[in-house]
C-alpha cells in the first residue's frame, strides 16, 4: 500500500489503536485518520501528523463519515477490558457488534479495499482451556462454538461479520486473534487492566509504598501467554498486507503462570513481596495458549519478543507513571489538536 494511502484507525486512543498510528506515522504515512470516541486529553497517544477525531462509532452515520475517502481501515474499537471489566460487563462488550457492523457496511459503501478487524483469543471454546497445561488454541478450535460469554460472543459475531461481507460483497477483510498484548502506553488501572500491566501496578505500588504484598486473583496457577505491543503491530502489518482472509492467532507462545508473571516482574523491579491470594476474584479460563503454525506457515513469522524483555519497559513505564505527580498526561509532540 503506497505510503500516500489514506488510512483510518478506529480505537486510535486506546492501547493497540495508537502504538499502531505511531507505526503509521513512522514509516510515513501521510494520511492517517485517527478515530475514537474518548476526550482528547484521555486517549494513551496522541500525534499532532494524525487527522484525529472524536466519533461514536456505535452510530452509524458517525461510520459513514469516519469511512469518506479512506483506502483502508484498522478496527480496534471496542467497549472492553481485563478480566474483571468482561466478567461484570457482558452486555455492553456485546453493544460493541454496532461499532463492527456499522463500520463493515460503511466500508462497502464507500470502496474501502480492505478491512482489518481486531478479535481476541477470548473466541475458543472453555473447554479446550481447562487445564493450566492447556493444548496451545489452533485457529479451528473456535469451533463448535462456546466462546467468552459476552465479550468472546461479541468477537466470534464479528468475525463472521468479516467473512460474509468478503464472500457476499468482495471486501477484502483480515481478521487477528490477539492473545493478551501488553506494553507500555497501556491501561493500567481503573479495572479495565490485563494480567500483566495489573501485576507491573501491584508491584510498583509496593515499590513506591514499601508495602512488601502483592494481592493476586486466583490461586496463581492459572496459565496465560502474553504478547509484547511491538510483535502484535509488526504481526498486525503483516497480516492485513497479506493475502490470508482467514483468523490467524497473533499471540507468544511462551505460557506461564500468573505466578511465575510475578516472579518475573519482582526480578525487574529488585523486589520480592508477600503473595495473598484472592480465590473469588474474575480470573477467566485455567490456561489458554497460542498454537503459531498457521501463522509461521502463512506469513513465515511469529511473536518472538519474550515475556522477560517486554516486561522491563512495561515495568519502567508504570513505575514512572505512577510516579508521576501530577498524574499523567496522554503522550502528544507539544501540537494542539483538534476536532
Amino acid at each position: 500500500m503506497s505510503k500516500s494511502a489514506a488510512v483510518m484507525v478506529a480505537g486510535a486512543g486506546g492501547f493497540i489503536g495508537g502504538h499502531l498510528v505511531r507505526s503509521l506515522i513512522q514509516e510515513g504515512y501521510t494520511r492517517v485518520r485517527a478515530i475514537d470516541i474518548k476526550p482528547f486529553e484521555e486517549w494513551h497517544q496522541l500525534f499532532s501528523e494524525a487527522d484525529n477525531r472524536r466519533m461514536d462509532l456505535r452510530d452509524k452515520p458517525a461510520c459513514e463519515a469516519a469511512t469518506q475517502g479512506v483506502d483502508s481501515v484498522y478496527n480496534f474499537a471496542a467497549d472492553m477490558g481485563g478480566m474483571g471489566f468482561i466478567e461484570a460487563n457482558k452486555a455492553l462488550c456485546m453493544l460493541s457488534v454496532l461499532i463492527n457492523t456499522h463500520l463493515l457496511e460503511a466500508a462497502r459503501i464507500a470502496g474501502v479495499s480492505r478491512f482489518f478487524f481486531s478479535s481476541s483469543a477470548c473466541v475458543y471454546a472453555a473447554e479446550k482451556q481447562v487445564m493450566t497445561d492447556v493444548v496451545p488454541l489452533r485457529e479451528e478450535d473456535a469451533y463448535p462454538a462456546m466462546p467468552e460469554d459476552g465479550y468472546g460472543w461479541e468477537k466470534l459475531f464479528s468475525e463472521r461479520m468479516c467473512r460474509h461481507f468478503t464472500d457476499d460483497f468482495g471486501l477484502a477483510t483480515r481478521v487477528a486473534r490477539y492473545h493478551n498484548v501488553y506494553g507500555p502506553f497501556g491501561t493500567f488501572e481503573g479495572g479495565r487492566e490485563k494480567a500483566p500491566a495489573a501485576v507491573c501496578r501491584k508491584v510498583a505500588e509496593a515499590k513506591l509504598s514499601g508495602r512488601d504484598e502483592i494481592e493476586i486473583w486466583g490461586d496463581g496457577q492459572q496459565t496465560r501467554s502474553f504478547t509484547y505491543i511491538d510483535d502484535c503491530v509488526h504481526g498486525t502489518r503483516l497480516l492485513m498486507a497479506s493475502d490470508v482472509d482467514e483468523p490467524l492467532n497473533i499471540g507468544s507462545s511462551q505460557l506461564v503462570s500468573i505466578n511465575q508473571l510475578v516472579d518475573i516482574v519482582e526480578r525487574i523491579a529488585g523486589a520480592k513481596l508477600r503473595r495473598t491470594y484472592k480465590l473469588d476474584a474474575p480470573k477467566g479460563v485455567r490456561g489458554r495458549n497460542s498454537d503459531n503454525t498457521r501463522i509461521q506457515t502463512r506469513l513465515g513469522w511469529q511473536p518472538s519478543v519474550s515475556l522477560e524483555a517486554g516486561l522491563e519497559p512495561t515495568y519502567r513505564w508504570i513505575y514512572d507513571q505512577l510516579a508521576m505527580s501530577p498524574r499523567r498526561a496522554p503522550q502528544t509532540d507539544g501540537a494542539v489538536v483538534r476536532p
